[in-house]
């Protein structure tokens, strides 16, 4: 528990002359489950897609089981899997359809694609696979696209706001899922705006426009913080972050 799984280092991300990411500093543990909180806006996003090479950074360095992620992309495509926060699914394409798709650009044979999408319709009526992913219902599009991005098996995870616009009860038996994942050796990032769900991971990271304003467990910082809540320990942050009166 105590191996670092993913290190970064400075890392940047500028958009002209807007600064997106500054020089954030951090590492994953292997098996853990790592919390990315923010607002709208603080860079959680762009974070994740440099880590896994979907954006190139400005600067700054990310090595994954202490190999540099630049030098070794292939690898890194085949040990991560991501879960976009907006584009996990092509919503024109039923669910099958999209298991088959993103199953053959990952390299699965024709023969292991079937049998995913034979797992697939045991835990989802085969009527809702059969329509198109943008009419289905939230919940159970989010269940699809979990399972597309754990197709290849990777042993790092990135969920990028996995819970947004579904009901609670959903909301848990996802989190059900993350555990099950951590159970199974799993290294996992999970970014989200729901404050509650934050204190369900391992350790706790808060960005603000693009900087890193707070670390830790959540139970320690709680206390260090004589916090209630992770709501209070979070407003308190951002507050202080953006130049408020009130000490963190």
């Amino acid at each position: 528990m105590n191996e670092n799984v993913i290190e970064v280092k400075d890392l940047t991300k500028r958009f002209g002359a807007f600064t997106a990411v500054n020089s954030v500093n951090f590492d994953i543990k292997r098996g853990e489950i790592l919390g990315f909180l923010g607002p709208n806006g603080a860079g959680k996003t762009t974070t994740i897609k440099m880590i896994n090479g979907l954006l190139k950074r400005t600067s700054g360095q990310v090595l994954v089981n202490g190999k540099d992620a630049d030098k070794h992309r292939k690898e890194m495509k085949r040990i991560m899997g991501y879960m976009s926060q907006k584009f996990s699914l092509y919503p024109l394409l039923n669910s099958l359809e999209n298991i088959e798709f993103f199953g053959g650009i990952s390299g699965l044979s024709k023969k292991a694609i079937k049998a995913k999408q034979t797992q697939m319709m045991e835990t989802v009526p085969p009527a809702l696979l059969k329509q198109k992913t943008g009419d289905i219902p939230p919940g159970v599009r989010q269940k699809v696209a979990l399972f597309v991005c754990l197709m290849t098996d990777p042993e790092i995870i990135f969920l990028d706001e996995p819970t947004s616009g579904v009901d609670p009860e959903v909301r848990r038996d996802f989190w059900f899922e993350i555990y099950h994942l951590k159970q199974q050796g799993k290294t996992i990032l999970v970014s989200t705006h729901n404050l509650d769900e934050v204190e369900y991971a391992d350790r706790l990271l808060i960005l603000h426009n693009g900087n890193l304003i707070v670390e830790g467990e959540p139970e320690e910082l709680l206390k260090t913080h004589k916090k209630e809540s992770v709501e209070e320990l979070f407003k308190d942050a951002i507050l202080n972050a953006s130049g408020g009166s009130e000490p963190f």
